[in-house]
């Protein structure tokens, strides 16, 4: 295996990227892992349903037991695409038998069920591995990768029955009509109905076909998955990167070695460099110091110096640890009878005690039901303007409000001495020359009118949408529709300096006598 021949760019990936790789990988080679794929499984299927020809479902059962099986030759077409020796369909056919020798009775018995077979087939069939080996290595190499084989499996399974359902519908809806109306559907669920066994083994053959198309994908994205995981454990990106920088650096080495070639010739001779080491001063603090040469160092003392050393951060971090404990901890012993009957005793007299409890009992139920009366009473002194507000509509005598209404709110006088009678007319007489006076003279007439006669509870420190969804808790549609009008162009004019277009004026004035001046009262 040369990890410069590989058809894919080689570094570590996430699973779901790695899946993604496998579904590339088998789409560059469908032809060959079809064609391989179906001259192998369906003269097998042919042979199981004419030797089960009463029993299709068994037929099938057994086919799809034999699946792992099946699964080797698209890993071993896979495997030497994936390094440029693409075999041969002839080839991979004949690869078939000493494919199926190792371990086949294992993946036919206790690892049939394995939700990672796809990941963990190239660890039989690449590395040869058996055994506590194959064990301890399927456990380093399914620290990471294993849980999106195993979303792998789960999802291939739903995504044959739903392909398998889809053939099934696919192919009734393409009957025609003379022959579905012969159909008896009682006499295609009878057991003795050895007329219809064509049907049962013609959606058999469906799901045989779509695995055509399925199986080489699972299989090379099991296998993109087994590659990955060995990509980050071994560093295949770093020893690529370190070949393809050999053979790059391959075609100067003749030039490096002329150059260091010349560097010889040029150094000095023995003699030079005797001469020259004579005029160097010694190092007083060099391995040759007198100082270093008399010290008595025995290993005893040495091991003793390197304990102390090891024993001292940042090598030990010691820490003090403190915590409660209820009495003296005490070895475990055997349980008792003695002991066992004594604890019955106890339990007993705990419930007959618990039986005395039946006064505190009902003190507590009346503190319960004492603090909901005061949670009640508090709610209703919380939301009693509310309670006034609509109490009208709910049939109940209204109770005027304690404090007065405001005079003022967002700077506008809302008492109703402070507006003339005729609001509508004034409205009029003011709209061409004073807009913004006959509008502000509509909006603070609407809100006297809901705060006296609809008993709102506006306070100063509402704002306009505040208002508006107190009138829509009023249910009156023709007002409610008023109010948001008239707020709406009142905040253009306040805010937005934009006047009002003079259709509004009637709109407003008229909508205004309908809702106020001809006896509409809530």
């Amino acid at each position: 295996m040369r990890l410069t021949d590989a058809s894919v760019a080689i570094r570590p990936r996430s699973p779901w990227e790695a899946l993604d790789l496998g579904v590339l990988l088998a789409r560059r080679h469908a032809a060959l892992l079809m064609a391989s794929w179906a001259l192998l499984t369906l003269p097998l299927f042919g042979l199981l349903c004419l030797l089960l020809w009463d029993h299709p479902g068994w037929a099938i059962l057994l086919f799809w037991w034999l699946k792992p099986a099946f699964e080797r030759l698209p890993l071993h077409i896979l495997s030497h695409a994936l390094f440029g020796d693409t075999p041969t369909l002839k080839q991979a056919l004949r690869a078939v038998p000493g494919l199926l020798k190792p371990q086949l009775l294992a993946s036919l018995t206790w690892r049939r069920l394995s939700p990672t077979r796809s990941f963990d087939l190239p660890v039989l069939q690449l590395e040869g591995l058996s055994g506590q080996a194959r064990s301890q290595r399927l456990v380093v190499l399914g620290q990471r990768d294993a849980g999106a084989a195993t979303w792998l499996t789960v999802v291939g399974m739903h995504l044959e029955m739903a392909l398998w359902l889809g053939l099934i519908s696919l192919f009734y809806l393409m009957l025609p009509q003379q022959i579905e109306m012969n159909w008896s559907w009682q006499s295609l669920f009878e057991a003795s109905a050895g007329d219809w066994l064509w049907l049962e083994h013609l959606s058999n053959l469906l799901y045989v076909l779509l695995l055509i198309l399925w199986e080489p994908i699972y299989v090379a994205c099991g296998f993109t998955l087994y590659l990955n995981r060995r990509t980050a454990l071994e560093a295949w990106d770093i020893e690529l990167a370190f070949r393809q920088l050999r053979q790059r650096l391959s075609g100067v080495a003749y030039a490096l070695l002329l150059g260091a070639g010349l560097l010889l010739v040029q150094a000095p001779t023995p003699a030079m460099a005797a001469s020259a080491a004579q005029l160097q001063p010694a190092d007083p603090l060099g391995p040759d110091a007198p100082r270093l040469l008399k010290q008595p160092l025995s290993s005893q003392a040495s091991r003793h110096s390197i304990e102390q050393l090891l024993d001292q951060p940042p090598f030990q971090h010691r820490e003090t640890v403190t915590r409660w404990r209820l009495g003296e901890e005490q070895a475990e012993e055997e349980p008792n009878p003695d002991d066992l009957k004594a604890l019955i005793d106890k339990f007993l007299k705990l419930a007959e005690w618990w039986q005395q409890l039946d006064g505190i009992a009902l003190f507590f139920e009346a503190l319960l039901w004492a603090a909901l009366c005061a949670l009640i009473a508090l709610l209703i002194w919380r939301y009693g303007d509310w309670l006034r507000a609509f109490s009208g509509r709910l049939g109940l005598p209204a109770r005027r409000p304690k404090e007065p209404p405001p005079s003022q709110l967002f700077g506008l006088e809302v008492a109703p001495d402070s507006l003339p009678d005729d609001v509508a007319g004034e409205v009029e007489r003011l709209w061409n020359e004073q807009p913004r006076a006959a509008l502000g003279l509509l909006y603070r007439a609407l809100l006297s009118r809901l705060l006296h006669d609809y008993r709102l509870p506006l306070k100063s420190a509402y704002t306009e949408a505040e208002v508006l969804g107190l009138v829509q808790g009023l249910e009156h549609a023709q007002l409610s529709d008023f109010s948001q009008r008239l707020t709406q162009h009142w905040q253009n004019l306040a805010y937005g300096h934009r006047l009002p277009p003079e259709p509004l004026k009637a709109e407003l004035c008229t909508d205004w006598r309908g809702l106020f001046e001809q006896g509409a009262r809530p």
